[in-house]
């Protein structure tokens, strides 16, 4: 072979070597070998480049008290995204490179495809900051305190380490913006929670719950992913004035089922369906002619409501609340006192119990009065005849000395 063939050969080799080294730009992605660990970095050549970077160990990894060498070795090739360069001389100078930034690169992207997918991601609690939750998805991400859970929480501390299921509400990778939702998850686990007891629920059902919250008019039960309203009226046989007085919040109760509206989502319960009949053996608790204490609940025109025993109310007519002449009840009786009464009658069928408060009570002013007015009277002249004719009227003389009068005038008369 001539030396000019030689000579030839050598400057297409040279070239192709030349025509096979590109520029470096930042951002691209380029494969570096591991030259060198010297003083807590990399030294790497980029491959097809001629150049070489360096690597810190804070662009390894994101644990800084990680140990180097337990990152790479000599000889290892990485993935890595140039960061910066660090010098002018681009043939000889060195530029910054980093593996965690590919890899969050990497991350941001499979994240961004869950989010367009709709779907949600998994991520492990790191920190506790004002405002929310710091966690680790890969890359950084925060979670509002308002989207933590689908109630106040006071205190976050108590999610530190936990993996969360989070739906992505705000990604911008661009600005390391991640915002995330656990509330929402819940919500959605609710939702299907509730539609699925509501779907199961029959009226006359009686099943278990505990109280979630309390009103002024009656009491939420969760039956397990649903609310039901027990009434303030169903909570008890007995009057409640208030929820609060007789429950309390996550007290378990048995309540029976009295009507599911699936379009409304509205479950109505009743504890005191579930309680003993308190007309049970009422013939027992209230024979015929026993004083019973009860309290007044209602008065109308036509009389006055008594209960007696928790759910069980007697009629006191207006004609058995006095010996006196009253108009209405509301003359001598008000809602919420308490009064004795005697069991006239009983009939446990109807659930009627006849009651009175007169009976209990003497007639004292009428008998009183009638005493006065007789003992006023002026006496009546002596008898002096047991005869028929010796009745005394009102002015105290006989008939016989009335009769005797008229004959004695008429006499004197004729004469």
């Amino acid at each position: 072979m001539s030396e000019d063939t030689n000579t030839n050969n050598s400057k297409e080799l040279m070239e192709d070597a030349l025509n096979s080294v590109h520029d470096v730009k930042i951002g691209d992605v380029v494969v570096g070998e591991v030259l060198a660990i010297d003083d807590n970095q990399l030294i790497v050549g980029i491959e097809g480049t001629g150049v070489e970077g360096v690597v810190p160990l804070k662009e390894l990894t994101g644990d800084p008290s990680a140990n180097i060498n337990d990152q790479a070795k000599v000889g290892d090739k990485l993935d890595l995204v140039v960061i910066s360069s660090m010098g002018k001389d681009k043939e000889n100078g060195s530029y910054l490179l980093s593996k965690r930034r590919l890899e969050a690169r990497k991350v941001w992207d499979e994240i961004e495809q869950e989010y367009k997918d709709g779907n949600t991601i998994k991520a492990t609690v790191t920190n506790v900051v004002k405002g929310g939750l710091v966690v680790d998805a890969g890359v950084r991400g925060f979670i509002p305190a308002s989207m933590v859970e689908d109630h106040y929480v006071e205190d976050l501390n108590e999610y530190k380490g936990k993996e969360l299921e989070l739906q992505i509400m705000e990604i911008e990778p661009s600005e390391n913006r991640l915002i995330l939702s656990h509330r929402a998850i819940v919500q959605k686990e609710k939702e299907a929670k509730k539609a699925e007891t509501m779907a199961k629920l029959v009226p006359g059902d009686i099943i278990e719950g505990k109280v979630a919250r309390l009103t002024n008019f009656g009491a939420f039960v969760d039956l397990g992913g649903v609310d039901g309203l027990v009434h303030v009226s169903e909570i008890s046989y007995d009057h409640v004035d208030q929820p609060s007085d007789v429950l309390k919040v996550g007290q378990e109760v048995k309540v029976k089922v009295l009507n599911v509206d699936i379009e409304k989502e509205r479950i109505s319960l009743s504890i005191k369906a579930t309680l003993p009949e308190p007309w049970t053996n009422i013939e027992d608790k209230a024979p015929v002619g026993a004083i019973l204490d009860g309290t007044v609940r209602r008065l109308t025109t036509f009389g006055a409501f008594v209960e007696v025993f928790p759910g069980v109310e007697g009629l006191v007519h207006i004609s058995q609340i006095s010996h006196k002449h009253i108009a209405t009840p509301n003359d001598v009786l008000k809602e919420g006192q308490e009064v004795k009464v005697k069991v006239l009658s009983v009939d446990p069928e109807q659930h009627r119990l006849a009651l009175s408060i007169k009976a209990l009570e003497e007639p004292e002013a009428e008998s009183h009065e009638a005493h006065e007015d007789h003992a006023s009277a002026p006496k009546a002249a002596p008898k002096t005849s047991s005869s028929a004719n010796d009745v005394d009227d009102d002015s105290g003389f006989s008939i016989g000395d009335m009769v005797g009068d008229a004959l004695k005038h008429s006499t004197d008369n004729q004469d």
